[in-house]
């Protein structure tokens, strides 16, 4: 796999923070960053196929925002009187 250069702005604070935790880490900067990217992308997918099911489910029972609604707040209630 071929690797691509790329200039990217920072703030100062922002990465002092980049190079404090690369540093503590014994990595370099740039290994930081893709391990950043990479977990981002993979936490990004990971919403969309939740959102995919919650859909799919939504429509394979056919619920109304409302219905839904409603579970959420049974769910928290529930969750509350049993702690």
């Amino acid at each position: 796999m071929s690797t691509i250069t790329v200039n990217i702005s920072f703030q100062d604070s922002l990465l002092k923070e980049i190079d404090k935790i690369a540093k503590k880490e014994h990595r370099s900067r740039s290994e930081l960053l893709r391990e950043a990217a990479r977990l981002y992308i993979q936490r990004q997918r990971q919403w969309e196929e939740l959102f995919m099911l919650g859909d799919r489910m939504t429509e394979e029972k056919q619920l109304s925002l409302k219905n839904v609604e409603e579970e959420i707040l049974a769910a928290r209630r529930n969750r509350t009187e049993s702690r």
